[in-house]
């Protein structure tokens, strides 16, 4: 499903414009993307939990040669959990 086909459900579904639904989404990735980026936990009750985690340093040997063990730096990275009722539905 792409942006476009959520757009369009959303119209249909909610009885939106295709201007109103797309507003809609806009706004729900923008917030979504907000809360991730001051840290926070976004929490979709039935779907998952979306967050931010920090990931340590770490160093790499790139197939088995010792001579060119990397480093790679410490970063953050986004991580999804799933909810029970998803959960259940896929497996």
């Amino acid at each position: 499903m792409t942006k476009q086909d959520l757009i369009n459900l959303v119209a249909k579904k909610a009885h939106l414009t295709k201007k109103a639904a797309k507003e809609a989404v806009e706004v729900f990735f923008s917030e979504v993307i907000t809360s991730l980026v001051k840290g926070d936990k976004v929490v979709i009750s039935g779907f998952g939990t979306f967050y931010v985690s920090k990931v340590g340093d770490k160093s790499v040997v790139p197939f088995g040669n010792e001579n060119a063990r990397q480093v790679i730096k410490s970063h953050k990275v986004i991580n999804f959990r799933v909810g029970k009722p998803l959960r259940k539905k896929i497996w």
